[in-house]
């Protein structure tokens, strides 16, 4: 399992691929801390996937009250945003994607000087914003352009139709939050809470049955969701609303937008920024 780095076609951006890990980078700034930067994340990406490996076996455990004890910086990263949530019986791998992306953010920043930047792991996206840059994303309920002066530097977004298993039925969840692994466990989380709980009409099935190998064990999981009832879609995502709201009351994210069929939801941000607004 050899480690894959190159430069894509528009010259602009840098692929990097090991195992799981597949990752999309770019950086904006004079083309030698550009190529720093580049320099930067080849050389930390090395030991990304087998640093994790070593801690493997406690990052796929149930998060206590107490927390974890990790070594690595990445681990660390994880069991930190995770352990709020602790009484969601959650495990730290649920914030491994934007864990990972804070990381190789950082060590492009700390060897060049750029104007902007982001590291966009799978979906998870940390970014680099200097005075007066913005970042665009696509929700789903348009675009949001995040600006220097907003309190955001990570996006997530998870939902059952993706690549990771939800105990939820939102077919996605997009957060804005301060770090990629905030914006990570957020997501999945508020996701899991777009449900109807005992509904017939949502089809779950094991974690391990359908990936022997996933750290939610035989937990049930989202595999299949009939023809919802408007009255279905509303409630589902109420229960979403809701809870994405307790979350920024906590100050653990910053502005978030669900959506289910045809209907979206948004939570805005409390401060002034583009593009986020509330509707129930």
């Amino acid at each position: 399992m050899s480690i894959q780095a190159a430069m894509l076609p528009d010259g602009k951006r840098l692929h990097l691929q090991h195992g799981p890990i597949d990752m999309i980078i770019e950086a904006n700034g004079h083309a030698d801390q550009v190529r720093k930067a580049y320099a930067a994340a080849r050389a930390r990406f090395e030991t990304v996937l087998c640093v994790l490996a070593d801690e493997l076996q406690i990052l796929r455990t149930l998060m206590p009250e107490a927390g974890l004890e990790v070594s690595g910086p990445i681990a660390q990263r994880m069991t930190a945003v995770v352990r709020p949530f602790w009484k969601s019986k959650v495990t730290p791998m649920a914030a491994v994607a934007g864990s990972v992306a804070d990381e190789m953010l950082c060590a492009m920043c700390a060897a060049a000087d750029l104007s902007r930047a982001y590291v966009n792991n799978g979906g998870d996206i940390a970014l680099h914003l200097a005075d007066g840059e913005t970042f665009s994303i696509a929700s789903a309920n348009g675009p949001v352009a995040v600006c220097s002066t907003d309190p955001v530097r990570g996006i997530a977004t998870s939902g059952w139709r993706g690549r990771s298993f939800s105990f939820g039925i939102a077919d996605s969840v997009t957060v804005l939050a301060a770090t990629a692994a905030q914006a990570d466990i957020a997501a999945t989380l508020i996701a899991n809470e777009v449900d109807l709980p005992r509904s017939i009409k949502v089809r779950r099935a094991p974690a391990a049955a359908l990936y022997p190998d996933s750290d939610l064990g035989q937990r049930r999981v989202t595999v299949e969701v009939a023809e919802l009832t408007a009255g279905e879609v509303k409630t589902a995502l109420a229960r979403g609303l809701e809870f994405a709201g307790l979350l920024q009351s906590r100050d653990l994210i910053v502005a978030a937008t669900l959506g289910l069929n045809d209907e979206i939801r948004t939570l805005e941000a409390d401060s002034a920024m583009t593009g986020v607004r509330q509707h129930a």
